[in-house]
């Protein structure tokens, strides 16, 4: 059985960045392959993959939704880099705007972290706005110490809920200042 899928396994040569995963079915004493998933691996710097491909890898339908709502609404093209980073280590990526980040994204496995910058021009915009903002972004905003002027603000999503429309006004203040 498992010799099998080990040789199913080998016939498969690394292509492009992909890392073969099968999903393996036990059926009365002798194993199936039922389905061969592609994924990217993020720690491969020698291998940048698309924006479609990050899409696959983090299987949530906002990460796509939330990547188009940002280009369209301004006009920019994403940038994906290899952070070597040893907080976030892997492929990220920006969305710049008139040579300014407006947010970075780093992909996970069914959710995404985004990363925006509150800075010195930005933070009587966001100290503003952030009573209207959900409980958990006023947290991640008082837990997040400043350096050099700046919060480096870290929010996973997963869903469309409030704290993805508080992510955008944070975006917007940002592209505006």
């Amino acid at each position: 059985m498992a010799a099998m899928v080990q040789n199913l396994k080998s016939l498969y040569t690394k292509r492009d960045n992909q890392i073969p995963i099968f999903r393996e079915v036990a059926k009365s004493k002798k194993l199936e392959v039922r389905e061969y998933i592609s994924m990217i691996d993020l720690q491969d710097k020698d291998t940048c993959p698309t924006i479609e491909e990050i899409g696959e890898y983090v299987r949530n339908s906002v990460f796509t939704l939330f990547c188009s709502e940002i280009k369209d609404t301004y006009k920019c093209n994403e940038k994906i880099e290899y952070s070597s980073c040893s907080l976030e280590k892997g492929w990220n990526i920006k969305f710049k705007r008139a040579g300014k980040t407006l947010c970075t994204i780093y992909p996970k496995e069914y959710y995404f972290t985004v990363m925006v910058v509150v800075g010195a021009k930005e933070k009587a915009s966001v100290e503003e706005i952030l009573p209207e903002c959900t409980a958990e972004l006023q947290n991640i905003y008082e837990q997040t110490q400043e350096g050099n002027g700046q919060r480096w603000l870290m929010i996973d999503l997963e869903d469309k809920e409030s704290l993805y429309h508080d992510l955008l006004r944070l975006i917007q203040i940002r592209r505006n200042s």
